[in-house]
């Protein structure tokens, strides 16, 4: 008589295990209480911190304000370095379990979110935190936490070594298969596709589709469109297509999450600068009044 364990151990049947070979390898994390603690700890600290900022925004009097101490705007990603530092250090050499190990993990989490809020900061070298630019801080807090769950769900990325049947085909052949799908993925990252290059990291068909198809106007991969303008029409028709399917959801979502961007670009506001001071009338020149002549 077998029993349901049984069942669970038993190896998936050959159909199954050739779909997994081609679509990745999947494998439980052996660190899966410190993932837990991980994930916990960065989308905590996200929530948190983004409410703090738009408290400190609608200049709420019983909130606390920007700490500046001497007069000096201290980021909250410089706390998060510092978070970071630590808790790398801890973990590295003392190498803790149980409680310690997960409440590094923890505390390492909260440390990335508050570096990954302020990402757009450190990538324009400027402060764009309310700007249209500083919405690429929730992108990359979104795609870690989403790149954390699927790592959770046993999904490895660039791993053929235990996928079956790719482990027979010999050490020089996953070497190859492995330096391809890297290959795609940084291809799919060149041509502005961010989440099919993160999935094309741990799906090796994702990472195919997303490296040829067209690529995203605005990407580094774009600029080799120059010359081909049927091309570039194609992708630019292509985005505004799939812009007028996600760009409104997705801007709903951001609001709620991080809050309405309320300053202008940089670039448009000294546009804007300029055209106004075009367009504003001028004053009419003032006559040089012509001295009379003296009577005799």
């Amino acid at each position: 008589m077998r029993y349901p364990e049984d069942y669970a151990l038993s190896s998936p049947p050959p159909h199954m295990a050739t779909l997994t070979s081609l679509l990745g390898s999947f494998q439980p994390s052996s660190g899966r209480n410190h993932l837990i603690a991980f994930t916990l700890g960065l989308l905590i600290t996200f929530l948190g911190i983004r409410a703090n900022t738009r408290l400190i925004r609608a200049n709420v009097r019983w909130w606390f304000h920007d700490l500046r101490p001497g007069g000096l705007h201290i980021h909250h990603m410089v706390i998060g370095v510092v978070v970071m530092v630590i808790a790398g250090l801890v973990t590295i050499a003392t190498n803790p379990q149980g409680f310690w190990g997960i409440a590094t993990a923890l505390a390492f989490g909260g440390g990335v979110a508050l570096t990954l809020d302020e990402f757009a900061l450190l990538l324009h070298l400027e402060n764009v935190y309310w700007q249209e630019q500083g919405r690429i801080s929730v992108d990359a807090v979104i795609v870690t936490i989403t790149a954390a769950l699927l790592f959770l769900g046993g999904l490895q990325p660039f791993n053929a070594v235990d996928a079956t049947p790719l482990a027979r085909l010999g050490g020089w052949v996953i070497t190859i298969l492995v330096i391809v799908n890297v290959t795609l993925a940084i291809v799919c990252f060149l041509k502005g596709k961010l989440w099919t290059g993160v999935f094309g990291c741990f799906v090796p068909v994702v990472a195919t589709v997303g490296a040829f198809r067209l690529a995203r106007p605005g990407s580094p991969w774009s600029r080799r469109y120059r010359d081909n303008p049927g091309r570039r029409e194609r992708a630019e028709r292509r985005d505004r297509r799939e812009a007028a399917m996600v760009r409104a959801w997705r801007r709903w979502f951001f609001d709620l999450i991080a809050g309405k961007p309320h300053i202008p670009p940089v670039h448009l506001a000294s546009t804007a600068l300029i055209a106004a001071t075009h367009d504003a009338p001028q004053s009419a020149p003032v006559a040089a009044s012509t001295p009379r002549p003296k009577r005799a």
